[in-house]
C-alpha cells in the first residue's frame, strides 16, 4: 500500500489560490483583486474589486479620465473609477453572512495589499493577520496603512515571505 501523497498544496497555498480565482471575477481591466478571510483553516468569506449593488458594471468609467490631469474632466468624481468600486478586502467582509465577532483574529489572503480604507475596514472587523500576494508600489499610504496595522497589532506578510518561511518537511 503506497504512502500519502507528498506534493499536496498548503493551506497557505490553497487559500491564496482562492483570494486569485476571486480575482478573475472583477471586471476591471487595469486592477484584478481578490480577497479570502479564513479561520481555523475554513473559508469564512471571499470578494473581489467590484460594483456596488444595484449599480451596473456597464457603467463604470474604467478609463478613469477624472484621475489623468490631463482630462477635461479631471476631479470630476464621476468619471473616477473607484467612486463605483468595492474593494476586495471589504467586499469579503460585507459578504461574510454570519455573526461579525467570528473574524475576530482571522486572516485575510489578498492578492494586492490594502488601501487605507481597506486597512480601516480589516482593523475594525477583528482580522488579525494580512497575507498580501504584492504591493502596488510603495507609496506613504503603504507606509500609512503598515503603521496602522502595527499599531493594532494586525500582522501583515507577504504570500513570498510567508512560503519561504515554511519548511517543507520530507521523511
Amino acid at each position: 500500500m503506497p504512502g500519502k501523497r507528498e506534493d499536496y498544496i498548503t493551506w497557505d497555498e490553497y487559500f491564496m489560490e482562492h483570494a486569485i480565482l476571486a480575482a478573475k471575477r472583477s471586471k476591471d481591466p487595469s486592477t484584478q483583486v481578490g480577497a479570502c478571510i479564513v479561520k481555523d483553516n475554513k473559508i469564512l468569506s471571499e470578494g473581489y474589486n467590484g460594483s456596488t449593488k444595484g449599480f451596473s458594471d456597464d457603467e463604470i468609467p474604467y478609463n478613469c479620465e477624472g484621475e489623468d490631469p490631463n482630462s477635461k474632466y479631471y476631479n470630476d468624481i464621476s468619471k473616477i473609477k473607484n467612486t463605483f468600486i468595492v474593494h476586495a478586502e471589504l467586499n469579503s467582509i460585507l459578504n461574510y453572512r454570519g455573526s461579525h465577532s467570528d473574524l475576530d483574529n482571522s486572516t485575510i489572503f489578498v492578492t494586492l495589499f490594502p488601501c487605507l480604507e481597506c486597512t480601516k475596514a480589516i482593523i475594525q472587523s477583528g482580522i488579525k493577520k494580512v497575507v498580501y500576494l504584492k504591493e502596488y508600489r510603495f507609496t506613504d499610504k503603504v507606509a500609512l496603512a503598515k503603521l496602522m496595522f502595527d499599531k493594532a497589532d494586525v500582522e501583515y506578510i507577504s504570500y513570498e515571505e510567508l512560503i519561504n518561511k515554511k519548511v517543507k518537511v520530507k521523511k
